[in-house]
């Protein structure tokens, strides 16, 4: 009798683990040849976006209460402890690193913890930086960055799943001085967006939106989108992947009025924190090229995502060429026991993945 039950106590969810936990294993992944993942740091709970300070440590924000810091002093690709650096924030979704001070972005403030290296495990107090961004919390977690001008980056997304927003900082991307000062929406029509880059190239913005819900399985795509100008219109709520008129709000529109997409992604697949990857660890042919984590699908009839694609550019850099799975395993069959969400690239070149299901951070090298 004891020997039978024996398989069956593996396939039994530890305590306090999600009941898909069985099927967590790396051996799961699947990656081009010569790649390999492990993992960077576990325990990371609800782990979303992802930044470096000066020092090499990561900075990994949560849409719960807590941000963490993930030291590894050694260099030897896995963080040697979990620390938190704040808790009790309102969903502390966005994080960024300028001058020695971590920003961390909940719903509707900017916050700043000056001098954070030295500070990890003295609960810093932050000064506010902003406080005037809507406090909605449908689409209200953020995902921020510096630019090469300096300037903080903020998408402010739709209050629901598709409306004609009451205030027009709905459905943008804004930017601001480090102090809070100078806001200004530079993109406009966009539903939600989760995750941008600048290209090496030209410093144009790319960003991710994440299509509306309930047109069907297969329809919208969500989009990769390329900013050459601030000013510009992406269409939500009227248009969609730029070529779908909203049955409710596009009536009388023109899909020639709105930018489209620079590439259409799977429908439903939750594109989030995109990065252009700059690093020298990767053969060149993946250098320069756009990797985006793909959360997954919530609602559709056969679940799609839950994997890392690469988007390649053409010699100038400004359209895109192909669109193909980089890294998938994270989904087996209808099951999913992780959700890729943000990437970093390291200074030796890999890549970290965070996971907010799985509660970790993954890093994927190359050895050739």
């Amino acid at each position: 009798m004891i020997r039978r039950l024996l398989p069956l106590l593996f396939l039994l969810p530890l305590a306090g683990a999600s009941p898909v936990a069985a099927l967590d294993n790396l051996s799961n992944i699947k990656l081009p040849a010569g790649f390999r993942i492990s993992y960077f740091a576990q325990n990371v709970g609800g782990a979303r976006s992802l930044a470096l300070g000066a020092d090499g440590t990561v900075y990994v924000g949560t849409r719960g209460t807590k941000v963490y810091a993930l030291p590894d002093r050694n260099r030897d690709g896995r963080a040697d402890e979990v620390v938190t650096v704040a808790s009790g924030l309102n969903e502390p979704n966005g994080v960024a690193v300028r001058n020695g001070a971590l920003y961390v972005a909940e719903i509707s403030r900017i916050l700043r913890y000056d001098n954070i290296a030295a500070r990890l495990k003295q609960n810093p107090k932050p000064a506010v930086v902003y406080d005037q961004l809507p406090d909605r919390e449908h689409h209200g977690w953020k995902y921020i960055n510096f630019g090469p001008d300096g300037k903080l980056y903020i998408p402010v997304g739709a209050p629901c799943n598709v409306c004609l927003p009451e205030q027009r900082i709905f459905a943008t991307i804004n930017r601001m001085n480090p102090d809070g000062s100078g806001l200004e929406t530079i993109a406009y029509g966009v539903r939600n967006s989760v995750g941008f880059d600048w290209s090496p190239a030209d410093k144009a913005l790319w960003f991710n939106d994440n299509g509306r819900d309930m047109l069907g399985d297969d329809k919208p795509a969500c989009e990769l989108n390329r900013l050459p100008t601030p000013g510009l219109h992406f269409g939500f709520p009227f248009v969609h992947q730029g070529d779908i008129l909203d049955p409710q709000f596009g009536k009388g529109k023109s899909l020639r009025t709105y930018v489209p997409p620079a590439r259409k992604l799977g429908p439903h697949v939750a594109p989030l924190g995109m990065k252009f990857y700059t690093g020298s660890m990767f053969p060149a042919q993946y250098r320069n090229q756009i990797f985006i984590p793909e959360h997954g699908s919530w609602n559709r009839s056969n679940k799609i995502g839950y994997r890392i694609t690469l988007v390649r550019l053409d010699a100038s850099g400004k359209q895109a060429t192909s669109y193909e799975t980089f890294a998938s395993g994270w989904l087996q069959g209808q099951r999913n026991w992780g959700r890729p969400v943000a990437l970093l690239v390291m200074p030796d070149g890999s890549l970290l993945v965070s996971d907010d299901q799985n509660d970790c951070v993954y890093r994927i090298s190359y050895a050739g």
